[in-house]
């Protein structure tokens, strides 16, 4: 049975009749462009095809009834939004809360996802994202990605307490099949950019979780907006590398902190570039350079993610590795050549098992469409 069937299914069996929408709303991965996305800077991350997939139909009144797929039942009034810990329907009252409840239809739920959880692959931003085109269909409002994605961030930011940036919910908003995504996160400016033939993207899941709001990960965006303001300029985006070397900060650990956004950037931005010149080995090369800046300068690292890292270096096909996503623990991502995915992975899983003594999970992920409606 589907993904989407099951939450179907767990629809009916639950409120006893059939669903008035379904939608789905993708995970993602970060090719390239790490902690950057909160500075102002670029990003190249592309939804994938593992997905959060919401069944739900409409009520007469102003009340929200959503059973989530292994975390139970929960609900909450439009007209009585207040916060209550951090379960998983947090996620709900919050996007209810950044899109403006009074504008709001209810709804019962069913949801279901195939999104490995606290992994940093964005469980958390497609769940956002899929429950605000919940409330657009239902409640009769035109969906805007973009719009949806600011509003999504909003709720991670002043509902949840993260300090993050606005990749995640808009590549889940508006992914590109077959496309990697360049997003100025100033501007909101987008690009798709073509994955070449031949090569595949594999996700490296070491089984380690993090939580981002336990984590360093809003200590390392209060670091930056300290380099930033040391340096005078708005956002660390706007430091040149020249401005960097010339008169460096006496901080070391802020000049690091500096250092990896804006080598990141230049990264990211030439990665685009030979992306669509079709030079997969040079933007396996940056991806190598990436991640070896987030472990030393960043230090977002952890040694499950250097161990990963290591052994797909080592697997055969493997044009480039690298962590993804907030850090400490979760996944790392590799760029590999087609041919060589079956030993790729037989032998990275090898090498991780034998370093860490942990079960990896390793999967092909394929550029996904962003959010839409199923029914």
């Amino acid at each position: 049975m589907s993904i989407d069937q099951q939450a179907v299914e767990a629809f009916r069996d639950r409120f006893g009749k059939s669903p008035d929408v379904v939608v789905a709303a993708p995970g993602r991965v970060n090719l390239i462009g790490e902690h950057t996305d909160y500075h102002d800077g670029y990003v190249l991350p592309m939804a994938i095809n593992r997905r959060t997939v919401i069944a739900a139909g409409r009520r007469s009144d102003r009340r929200i009834n959503a059973v989530s797929e292994g975390f139970g039942e929960a609900g909450f009034d439009l007209d009585d939004l207040r916060p209550d810990g951090d379960g998983w329907v947090e996620y709900l009252k919050g996007v209810a809360w950044a899109l403006d409840p009074e504008t709001l239809t209810g709804w019962d739920g069913a949801i279901t996802s195939e999104i490995p959880l606290a992994a940093a692959l964005s469980s958390s931003a497609a769940l956002e994202i899929g429950t605000a085109l919940t409330f657009t269909v239902l409640s009769d409002r035109e969906w805007d990605p973009v719009q949806a994605a600011l509003s999504c961030r909003r709720a991670e930011n002043e509902w949840l307490g993260l300090s993050s940036g606005i990749m995640d919910q808009l590549v889940c908003a508006a992914g590109h099949a077959g496309h990697t995504l360049l997003i100025d996160c100033r501007h909101l400016h987008m690009s798709s950019v073509p994955i070449p033939p031949g090569v595949d993207v594999v996700v490296l899941n070491t089984g380690t979780q993090r939580k981002l709001t336990e984590s360093r990960y809003n200590e390392r965006r209060q670091e930056g907006e300290s380099a930033a303001k040391a340096y005078g300029v708005p956002a660390l985006r706007d430091l040149t590398h020249d401005q960097l070397h010339d008169a460096p900060i006496e901080d070391p650990l802020l000049f690091r902190r500096a250092r990896h956004i804006i080598s990141e950037n230049q990264r990211t931005l030439a990665a685009a570039e030979a992306l669509t010149a079709g030079d997969v080995a040079e933007v396996g090369r940056l991806m190598i350079a990436s991640h070896e800046s987030l472990r030393h300068d960043y230090e977002v690292s952890g040694l499950e993610l250097d161990a990963m890292v290591e052994a797909a270096l080592a697997a055969p096909g493997c044009l480039g590795a690298r962590m993804t996503g907030g850090g400490f623990a979760g996944c790392a991502v590799a760029l590999i050549e087609s041919e060589a995915l079956e030993t790729f992975t037989a032998e990275t899983s090898q090498g991780y098992k034998q370093a860490t003594g942990r079960e990896p999970h390793l999967y092909r992920c394929k550029a996904s469409d962003g959010a839409k409606t199923l029914t």
